[in-house]
């Protein structure tokens, strides 16, 4: 049985949700920020994947859009990372990348990310992307 929620009430069902957006580029994660928090929800953002790995476990997000390609640890290092710890497995991670080929879809797929956005994109789809990781992760799929 597939459950679906609304945006609206994916950010109801927990009260301003956190999501933890792990972008390098200042530009991006503003731009996110400003995307996620018109939406309904709180966020938080980490520079890079090893800072994404520590607010993960500390702050517990609702759910995590990355970048894929950053300095130091990238995004699929970190998703990695987190799938193989307890505490974090459970967390949905959205993959964001400027490479827009199928490979990198699959790559990060393979990775643990449970979606994947071609950058540029629009509002409407990286809010239905969170709203279906977040139906997802509340029917327990």
């Amino acid at each position: 049985m597939t459950t679906t929620l609304t945006l609206e009430q994916a950010a109801t069902a927990s009260e301003q949700p956190l999501v933890l957006v792990v972008e390098d580029n200042e530009k991006n994660a503003r731009m996110m920020i400003a995307m996620l928090s018109g939406a309904g929800f709180r966020t938080h953002v980490a520079i890079d994947g090893l800072e994404g790995q520590r607010c993960a476990q500390e702050l517990r997000p609702a759910i995590i859009i990355t970048d894929l390609q950053m300095p130091g640890m990238d995004g699929m290092t970190m998703t990695r990372a987190l799938k193989d710890n307890p505490q974090t497995a459970g967390i949905p991670v959205i993959a964001t990348s400027a490479h827009a080929l199928s490979e990198h879809r699959e790559a990060a797929l393979a990775a643990g990310c449970c979606s994947f956005i071609s950058k540029p994109f629009r509002l409407q789809t990286l809010l239905s992307e969170v709203a279906h990781a977040m139906a997802a992760q509340f029917a327990g799929v």
